[in-house]
């Protein structure tokens, strides 16, 4: 479920013995992602790109705004008006109701109208995609989901289609919108070659780059940067946490896709309440309302959440136990939810450590993890980039490889 891609929006296809076959195509402009790209552009921001804001806003609404004249999900699965979505050139929300008021204008004031409009587009949104789920599952009678699109990156639906009880399993590739079709291009030629697709289940996503000590080494030689080499980086970034200091955490091979997942982190303490808008003011720069996400200890997770237990990805959410809410404040959502990752030993044992570390001085086997970057740049790549992004925000300290680096 895409924007779009040649032509298509939303594509079914059915895996198996090592191949897919298409099922059913639904062409672009009936596209779930042009819809909620043309509202995300409304409600003044970044079409196509900031859809993560509309839904890390859409919990702060309340339902009420009818938005079916937009997108229809009573049909199977769903019918887009693209009429109304794309307005005309002079004017692309022409004929809409004065009831949704004016577009709003990008970095101004959000009101309650705003609030709620980003409630019904979520809303409508998590209704066509599990419309389609269930399409999907009449046609193939398979009830092993994955998902795969720009749209597929909407965790909240994600985690209410995981939660509804009409699929066995669920996998939703990590890099889903359109730098997935890097796949795409390795895969194509493969099974054209008369290849079948190897079945083998994908748990982790470190396919990027690395730097080792050395590399690192040399770079804060470079900037002449005092730095100490620590003999347990994660034991040190655990009491740092601990005593409540953000940090920078730079390790390994970088991840594939979006989210951050402990190899380009920024890491804080989920027991504080007020760390959420302490990270958001100081390090990240970014809207208020926007959500971080919790790292867990794989064997935690059921400990503090209701499902989700398996989300390697931080691409499912979950709610939180009512009465771990207020253990881990910073990372629930205002709706009582958490996009959480789950964290195996046997994948990244550096940071499950960390986070092993971290719940033995506090009791709490939870961290807050945030992509490593600021405002509207790109995850941290190389040695340098970490440098300099910790020295243009409020972190306390960087952890890079072995080395320590405070201000």
């Amino acid at each position: 479920m895409d924007g779009r891609g040649a032509w298509e929006a939303t594509s079914i296809w059915h895996g198996t013995k090592g191949r897919v076959y298409p099922v059913l195509t639904i062409n672009w402009p009936d596209s779930l992602g042009l819809f909620y790209a043309v509202f995300t552009g409304f409600l003044g921001f970044v079409p196509n790109a900031d859809e993560w804001k509309v839904m890390g806003l859409a919990p702060y609404g309340k339902p009420g705004v009818d938005l079916s004249m937009f997108l229809d999900v009573r049909t199977t699965p769903y019918m887009a008006h693209a009429g109304l979505l794309h307005g005309t050139g002079s004017n692309p929300y022409c004929g809409w109701p004065a009831a949704l008021g004016s577009p709003r204008e990008p970095e101004s004031d959000i009101n309650d109208l705003h609030k709620d409009i980003a409630c019904a587009v979520q809303d409508l949104c998590e209704s066509g995609m599990l419309n389609v789920v269930r399409m999907a599952l009449e046609k193939t009678h398979s009830k092993n989901l994955c998902l795969a699109g720009g749209v597929a990156l909407n965790s909240k639906a994600n985690g209410k289609i995981a939660a509804a009880g009409i699929v066995d399993n669920i996998f939703v590739q990590p890099a889903a919108s359109d730098d997935g079709v890097a796949l795409g291009a390795a895969l194509a030629p493969f099974l054209d070659g008369g290849q079948r697709l190897p079945l083998k289940s994908m748990r982790h996503a470190y396919l990027g780059p690395a730097f080792d000590d050395d590399a690192i080494a040399a770079t804060l030689n470079t900037y002449k940067i005092r730095a100490s080499r620590l003999s347990d980086p994660a034991a040190t970034a655990a009491e740092f946490l601990s005593q409540g200091k953000i940090l920078g955490w730079y390790q390994g091979r970088m991840e594939f896709g979006p989210r951050a997942l402990g190899s380009r982190s920024i890491i804080a303490d989920p027991r504080d309440p007020e760390m959420n808008a302490k990270v958001n003011n100081a390090v990240k720069f970014r809207e208020w309302w926007r959500p971080f996400a919790p790292s867990f200890k794989k064997e935690a997770a059921p400990e503090y959440l209701e499902s989700a237990y398996d989300s390697p990805f931080m691409i499912l959410t979950a709610q939180v136990r009512p009465e771990k809410r207020s253990v881990i404040p910073s990372v629930t959502h205002v709706d009582g939810s958490a996009r959480p990752q789950t964290v195996e030993q046997q994948i990244n044992p550096l940071y499950y450590r960390l986070i092993d570390e971290f719940g033995k001085r506090t009791g709490v086997p939870v961290i807050m993890n945030t992509s490593f970057n600021l405002r509207g740049e790109a995850i941290v790549h190389t040695p340098t980039d970490a440098i300099r992004t910790f020295f243009s925000s409020g972190m306390d300290a960087l952890v890079l490889g072995s080395f320590l680096v405070e201000k």
